[in-house]
C-alpha cells in the first residue's frame, strides 16, 4: 500500500508538470497564431505596395522612353542645324584668296558669320524654339 501511495505521488507530480507544459504550449500556440496573422497582414500590405510601385515604375519607364525619343529628335535637329551652319560658314568663305591678302578680312568674315549665327539662335529662342 505504501508503494502504491508513493507511486501515486510520483504520478501526481508528473501530471502537474504535464499540465504546466500544456498551458505553456497553449500560450505558445496562441502567440504563434497571432504572429501568423500579423505576418499575413504585412504580406498583404507588401503585395499592395509592390503593385503600386510596379504601376508607378511602369509610368516612369513610359515617360523616360518618351523623353529619350524627344532627346533623339532634338539631337537630330541640332545636328541638322550644325550642318546648315557649316554650309553657311563654307559659303561665307571666299573661294580663292590672293596670297598677298591680309588675314584681317578673313577674321572679320568669321566674326560676321559668328554674329549672324548668334542672331539666328537668339531669334529662334525668342520665338520659343531652341536653336
Amino acid at each position: 500500500m505504501l508503494l502504491t501511495i508513493g507511486y501515486c505521488m510520483l504520478l501526481n507530480t508528473r501530471l502537474k508538470r504535464l499540465k504546466a507544459d500544456e498551458h505553456s504550449l497553449k500560450a505558445t500556440i496562441g502567440e504563434l497564431i497571432t504572429a501568423t496573422e500579423i505576418a499575413e497582414r504585412a504580406i498583404g500590405g507588401l503585395k499592395h505596395t509592390v503593385r503600386d510601385v510596379n504601376e508607378n515604375l511602369g509610368n516612369q519607364l513610359t515617360s523616360a522612353a518618351q523623353l529619350s525619343q524627344q532627346l533623339k529628335n532634338q539631337l537630330a535637329e541640332g545636328d541638322s542645324i550644325i550642318r546648315r551652319l557649316s554650309k553657311i560658314a563654307v559659303a561665307a568663305r571666299p573661294s580663292s584668296e590672293p596670297e598677298a591678302a591680309p588675314a584681317a578680312p578673313r577674321a572679320s568674315s568669321a566674326k560676321a558669320l559668328a554674329t549672324a549665327a548668334q542672331a539666328f539662335s537668339e531669334r529662334r529662342r525668342s520665338d520659343g524654339l531652341a536653336a
